[in-house]
């Protein structure tokens, strides 16, 4: 993503994890953990709404990683349909905060988030997590909500749909929200992926995320 970002193998619980880490400029004072979407589809870790949220947490003063899901790029492993992605996850979310942090920082909440497929991983990585970590508010994109059986989150959680996604319709979004009370930014005229909208969809992050 930029210069400076580094590369890293993992070992995780299915043997490597291809990791990208990203340092702000100045102190960080906190740390946030991005999810991509479908790996049968085409997505990693590099993936450009991915990388507008990584962009979006460094400007805020977080250490952002991004990874690859199990059998992506360099990471090992297949496909599991969402669940050894969440054990993923979860596990590198941990070692993320025990290696990348400094002491100081370790009760700032970790801010997790994810786009279409690791929306809905991340999902249930926060319910996994939430006794064990201070979690902070979570940013899901594209929820693949009309896809996966995606957990409910917390009410502060930032949700952020296109109004005319043809991979993943509002409609589906704004009814797994519903029983939740769960406000959705919908962003008009806008679609899964976001094209020529991602300045937009950082700035929308970096305003409701205080750093």
């Amino acid at each position: 993503m930029n210069p400076k970002t580094q590369h890293a193998l993992w070992q995780g619980p299915a043997g490597d994890i291809e990791v990208s880490i990203d340092h702000p400029s100045d102190t960080a004072v906190g740390l946030a953990v991005i999810a991509h979407p479908h790996p049968l589809f085409g997505g990693t870790k590099d993936n450009k709404v991915v990388q507008t949220l990584a962009r979006a947490f460094l400007q805020l003063g977080h250490i952002a990683v991004r990874f690859n899901f199990r059998g992506v790029g360099k990471s090992a492993g297949q496909h599991d349909h969402g669940q050894g992605e969440a054990s993923d996850m979860a596990w590198l979310v941990e070692q993320a905060h025990r290696e990348l942090l400094d002491p100081s920082l370790a009760k700032q909440p970790v801010a997790l988030a994810g786009f279409s497929f690791g929306a809905f991983v991340t999902s249930h990585v926060a319910t996994r997590l939430r006794e064990q970590l201070p979690l902070g508010k979570m940013v899901l994109v594209g929820t693949a909500a009309s896809r996966f059986e995606v957990a409910p989150v917390p009410e502060d959680t930032l949700v952020i749909h296109g109004e005319v996604d043809d991979t993943v319709p509002l409609q589906s979004v704004l009814d797994w929200a519903r029983p939740q009370d769960l406000p959705v930014m919908v962003m008009p005229g806008v679609e899964h992926f976001f094209h020529g909208k991602l300045p937009q969809l950082k700035a929308m992050v970096v305003r409701y995320y205080p750093s």
